[in-house]
């Protein structure tokens, strides 16, 4: 029981971070891109599509179809806070997500876009 309380504790601790994350169809390579205000949501990502109630209706089918272990999960990018008044998280978050999305381009037949 000490060692639950432990893991729950060193969970609490872990800084939230932003970023940019995707999911590869290792079977196919389609792409989705993503972006988190807590990167620790992704495993709630992976729930829903184990549980056929995640709402991009293209992967979910193609996550039943192939089955988990066709898909990895990756953080691309961390977003790197400032200590600057006017910084606004949202959208640096959303530049560094369009930023991948220029870059990895998966769009139609290249992705879940």
């Amino acid at each position: 029981m000490d060692r639950k309380k432990e893991l729950k504790q060193l969970y609490k601790e872990t800084p939230i971070e932003a970023g940019v994350y995707q999911i590869k169809n290792s079977r196919n390579q389609k792409l989705l891109i993503g972006s988190t205000r807590n990167l620790k949501t992704l495993n709630g990502l992976k729930f829903t599509l184990e549980t056929g109630t995640n709402t991009n209706k293209e992967l979910q089918n193609e996550w039943k179809h192939f089955g988990k272990e066709a898909f990895e999960f990756e953080i691309l990018e961390v977003l790197k806070k400032k200590n600057d008044p006017y910084f606004n998280e949202k959208e640096e978050l959303e530049k560094l997500s369009n930023k991948w999305l220029d870059k990895l381009q998966p769009y139609g037949e290249r992705g879940y876009h």
